[in-house]
């Protein structure tokens, strides 16, 4: 399998748009979270992101607002900033049976950490993987164009995570970007589906 090392923005531009298409489940409550749990800890690999409020003074940041785990079909999005990170939820991410994919991760574990301490097992990021295959544009955006032939939409990326509600175009990009992630692993492990 070959990929492009780089890509431009037109080129990403020309590009048919991509967005996940299955179910989104919003979790900003304690009482929907078991059964989210309970689901994703039966899975083998998940797309993994958060989301903070954007900072726009230097030296000024925010605490993760939302953390997404997606399977094929079903993305779960956690509003950490009204549930904090519970035991349970850690517990997933500690999981070392459960792989966990993503795009430059460190800085999202970081962040996990800082809000409740715990072992991330079985985190993999594609940023790494994608070296292995010569493609010199890591972001999430260009690396989605480059394995996968999509346009990634990052309209939202400076939207408010913490707001009274998430809009549909919230819910949508933040679901697509974990969901992204589990795709291109697929698509560079050469990995069908889950069904």
């Amino acid at each position: 399998m070959t990929f492009k090392n780089k890509i431009s923005r037109q080129e990403i531009e020309a590009l048919p748009q991509g967005f996940f298409q299955g179910n989104i489940h919003l979790i900003d409550r304690h009482s929907s979270l078991k059964e989210a749990v309970e689901f994703l800890s039966r899975q083998k690999i998940l797309g993994f992101d958060t989301e903070s409020r954007p900072s726009f003074r230097k030296g000024q940041h925010y605490a993760v607002s939302l953390l997404q785990l997606a399977t094929d079909h079903d993305a779960f999005l956690f509003r950490l900033n009204r549930l904090g990170l519970p035991p349970s939820l850690k517990k997933i991410l500690a999981r070392s049976s459960i792989l966990k994919v993503g795009v430059a991760i460190h800085d999202d574990l970081g962040k996990l950490n800082g809000l409740q301490a715990f072992e991330p097992g079985a985190f993999h990021d594609l940023q790494h993987m994608a070296g292995q295959y010569g493609i010199e544009d890591r972001g999430l955006r260009k690396l989605a164009a480059i394995i996968l032939g999509i346009r990634v939409s990052k309209a939202q990326q400076l939207s408010n995570w913490e707001g009274d509600e998430l809009t549909p175009a919230q819910l949508r990009y933040a679901a697509t970007d974990a969901w992204v992630c589990l795709a291109m692993y697929r698509r560079l492990t050469g990995q069908s589906e889950e069904e």
